[in-house]
C-alpha cells in the first residue's frame, strides 16, 4: 500500500514539480523582459503624448485655416461689392459722356449751319456791292440829286 501510494504521489511530484519549473521558467523570461517591455510602455506613452499634441497642433491650424479663409470670405464679398458700385459710378459717367458727346455734335451742327448761313449772306452782301460784273456797283442817287448838276 505504502508503495502503491508512493508510486501515485512521485508521478503527481513530478507533475507538480515540472509546472513549478515551467511557471519559475516563465516568471524569469518575464523578469529578463522587464526592460524591454518598460521601453515598450515608455515609447508607447511617448507616442500617445506626440499624437495628442500633434492633434492639438493640427487642430490650431485648423481653426486658423479657417479663420483666414472666412477673412478672404469677407474681403472678396467687400471688393464685390465695391465693385459693382464702381461699375454702377462707370455707367453713369459713360451715360453723361454720352450726353456730352451728343449736345455737343448738336452745338457743332448748328455751328455748321449758322457759318453755311453767315457764308451765304456775306456772297449776298458781295454780290449786292459788286454787282453782276465783278466792279463795284454805282450807288444809285435819286433824281433830284443828279438834276442839280
Amino acid at each position: 500500500m505504502v508503495r502503491r501510494d508512493t508510486d501515485e504521489i512521485y508521478p503527481m511530484l513530478d507533475d507538480e514539480w515540472s509546472q513549478r519549473q515551467l511557471l519559475a521558467g516563465r516568471v524569469n523570461m518575464l523578469f529578463r523582459d522587464k526592460r524591454a517591455q518598460a521601453h515598450t510602455r515608455h515609447l508607447m506613452e511617448t507616442e500617445a503624448k506626440m499624437s495628442r499634441e500633434a492633434w492639438g497642433r493640427s487642430m490650431d491650424a485648423s481653426d486658423l485655416a479657417c479663420a483666414e479663409v472666412m477673412s478672404l470670405c469677407t474681403t472678396v464679398y467687400a471688393q464685390m461689392s465695391e465693385i459693382t458700385e464702381l461699375q454702377s459710378a462707370d455707367c453713369s459717367r459713360q451715360s453723361a459722356i454720352s450726353d456730352l458727346l451728343k449736345t455737343d455734335c448738336e452745338r457743332h451742327e448748328e455751328m455748321r449751319e449758322l457759318r453755311a448761313a453767315d457764308r451765304t449772306r456775306q456772297q449776298h452782301i458781295i454780290q449786292t456791292l459788286t454787282g453782276p460784273v465783278g466792279g463795284l456797283a454805282q450807288p444809285e442817287l435819286p433824281e433830284e440829286a443828279g438834276s442839280s448838276s
